[in-house]
């Protein structure tokens, strides 16, 4: 039992750090709706990784421990020096620092970083994706990112990962390494017509564990505490920030435009700073006059896609799939339209943009502010009028993200 007098000490102390806080926020002009958004924006409320229904073992520590050596593993490519760490390095926040990622050949998008991506709705920038295990399977038989095929990842499971492999997944049928694939090249996609559809399916079978392990692994890479998250939780506290938690004022004046005039949390909101959806921002395409028309494209792969929600190598019920059966078809809303990245680490893995387009951070506030018209469909931007002071603070707040 508190002692009335021990009672009295404990609500004079929650008081006075409340008044601290307020008197903090007073003096440094956030109010109680900026604050409730930053609250949002901070790492604490990023809840645990959902479940993947469609990946029986996506939180299993053996599919784990095998997928990340399947990720870092560069004999799961036809130069044998390719890996899913090639282009998605750990000390780089799981991307390349280039503007097209580059493998066996050079791809034509820029690699994304993984930290947090087991809560992504929709994976690669056009989302033609639809869960983590099936995203880990299309570079593997890419001709530019590892170069393999279908029957040749199989067959290097079978050789040099058969028992962690079985372990799992059971017992691993007989393998005709022989390359074939139906998206390979001509003799590939012919070799793959030859077999019969029982091994057809057994390859499909093992090719699709092998994404579900690495995407197990995946899941693992969650989001690092930054200084905005350590400086709302100070706040939140009843404290006011100082040392690693404190921003400086002009950090401050920064955070106020991101959550208004900027609009950049219109889209980039909630603890990953991301709103897991696609805009058209009206960004010129690196390969003029190609237009790559981003998420319009990806809707017809995704529902396609044998390796979807609903096809026969998922392990969800079709009640579980309801991302699949009822995204967002529009095309008025999808034409050129990109996955908005999240924007935790944004200020040190330059360039930007789907296909690296805008070199710096300055030059992105600079695209955001002027609002140019997009090539092909209709940019969701509008022209901001941030000042070169504005401009400033913003930048200073995206270098403490």
């Amino acid at each position: 039992m508190i002692r009335p007098l021990a009672l009295g000490a404990v609500i004079g102390l929650a008081v006075s750090g409340a008044m601290a806080t307020y008197f903090y926020l007073q003096s440094n002009g956030l109010n109680e709706a900026e604050l409730e958004t930053a609250r949002t924006l901070s790492l604490a409320t990023l809840r645990a990784v959902p479940a993947d229904p469609s990946n029986m073992v996506a939180d299993n520590p053996a599919a784990i421990a095998l997928g990340e050596a399947l990720f870092n593993e560069v004999g799961l490519s036809a130069n044998g020096a390719v890996s899913c760490a090639t282009c998605h390095v750990e000390s780089r926040q799981f991307q390349d620092d280039l503007a097209l990622s580059k493998g066996i050949g050079t791809t034509s998008r820029r690699a994304m970083p993984l930290r947090g991506v087991g809560h992504a709705l929709w994976l690669f920038w056009d989302g033609r994706k639809d869960s983590l295990w099936a995203q880990a399977l299309g570079p593997l038989e890419s001709a530019v990112e590892h170069g393999f095929t279908r029957s040749e990842v199989a067959g290097y499971i079978a050789a040099h990962y058969r028992e962690p492999y079985e372990n799992l997944f059971g017992p691993l049928p007989a393998q005709n390494t022989n390359p074939a694939s139906p998206l390979g090249t001509a003799a590939q996609q012919a070799a793959w017509a030859a077999l019969s559809a029982e091994q057809q399916d057994q390859i499909n079978r093992i090719f699709a564990n092998t994404g579900k392990a690495i995407a197990a692994f995946e899941r693992t890479l969650l989001p690092l505490e930054n200084r905005f998250d350590r400086y709302v939780s100070a706040l939140l506290a009843g404290q006011a920030p100082t040392g690693e938690a404190a921003l400086t004022q002009l950090e401050i004046d920064g955070f106020k435009i991101f959550a208004g005039k900027g609009a950049c949390v219109n889209c980039h909101n909630g603890p990953r700073l991301t709103d897991e959806f696609f805009h058209n921002t009206g960004v010129a395409s690196p390969q003029n006059p190609v237009v790559d028309f981003g998420r319009l494209e990806a809707l017809a792969q995704v529902e396609a896609d044998e390796f979807n929600c609903l096809g026969p190598y998922s392990d969800a019920a079709p009640a579980q799939c309801g991302t699949l059966r009822f995204m967002s078809r529009g095309e008025h809303l999808f034409e050129r339209a990109f996955k908005s990245p999240s924007l935790r680490g944004v200020a040190d893995r330059p360039p930007y943009m789907h296909a690296g387009q805008l070199a710096t951070l300055p030059l992105v506030i600079e695209h955001y502010n002027r609002a140019m018209p997009s090539i092909s469909g209709h940019t969701e931007l509008e022209p901001l009028g941030l000042t070169t002071e504005e401009k400033a603070a913003l930048l200073a707040f995206l270098k403490v993200l």
